[in-house]
């Protein structure tokens, strides 16, 4: 089966090499596509130079934005498996087989990687306010959805082909990974978790730190979307 790793890059000069290097170290049989999503520093400098597959977005679109043009990418080469892995060294490739080995057993649709559900098997667990705000959102997600997810903010996770299409047409920008979790569970299909190894980032600053400096603030907008969300989807009778 073809399997893609969707990396999204937004400023990170000090960790893309690293990571695609890592990449090609231990596993010469996965494909990948680097999406520049409109970096101002050196990052495409660094793509061009060390001849990486990437893909260079003008306009800095955001992680939702960057990781759907990823799906898309993947939709129209016939993955049948993508993979979010993020390019500031925090993800462990090694990995990548627990992820995918639940899709490649048709188990499920989405797998997605968390450092909450054995917390052994991480070395790195974020702050206290970040774990906090996950627990929050963990909580409405079962409400709304009746599906505990321990770590809904994880950029680590896996699809299958059917779901690539889903997210190559529709995938949200604000807060992409606990909306695209509740709109796959909204509309019936099959998410689970499996525990994995992360790490601290090597370098740079994380979109949600950027985007969101307080913590709270990012929790509640999440929520919000996440119960506007459910509502919306269910109206629509569980599909986009």
């Amino acid at each position: 089966m073809k399997i893609l790793l969707i990396i999204p890059a937004y400023n990170e000069e000090k960790n893309i090499l690293q990571t695609v290097k890592n990449i090609q170290e231990t596993n010469q049989k996965l494909d990948y596509i680097v999406i520049n999503d409109g970096s101002s520093d050196g990052t495409k400098q660094k793509l061009i130079e060390n001849n990486l597959n990437h893909i260079n977005l003008i306009h800095n679109l955001g992680i939702g934005g960057a990781v759907q043009t990823g799906y898309k990418y993947a939709y129209e080469n016939n993955y049948d498996i993508a993979v979010q892995f993020d390019g500031d060294g925090q993800h462990d490739i090694n990995c990548v087989s627990k992820i995918c080995e639940p899709i490649l057993e048709g188990q499920v649709d989405m797998c997605i990687g968390t450092r909450y559900l054995d917390k052994s098997s991480s070395e790195f667990q974020s702050t206290f306010m970040r774990r906090l705000g996950a627990n929050i959102i963990s909580v409405f997600i079962k409400i709304c959805c009746r599906k505990k997810i321990t770590d809904p903010t994880s950029g680590f996770r896996a699809v299958n082909r059917k779901v690539i299409k889903e997210f190559a047409e529709n995938y949200p920008t604000e807060y992409p990974e606990p909306e695209s979790t509740v709109s796959l569970l909204v509309n019936g299909y099959k998410v689970q978790e499996v525990p994995v190894s992360m790490k601290e980032r090597e370098g740079g600053e994380s979109s949600i730190t950027r985007k969101f400096w307080k913590p709270a603030d990012y929790m509640i907008k999440v929520v919000l979307a996440i119960m506007i969300d459910s509502i919306s989807f269910r109206k629509r009778g569980g599909k986009r």
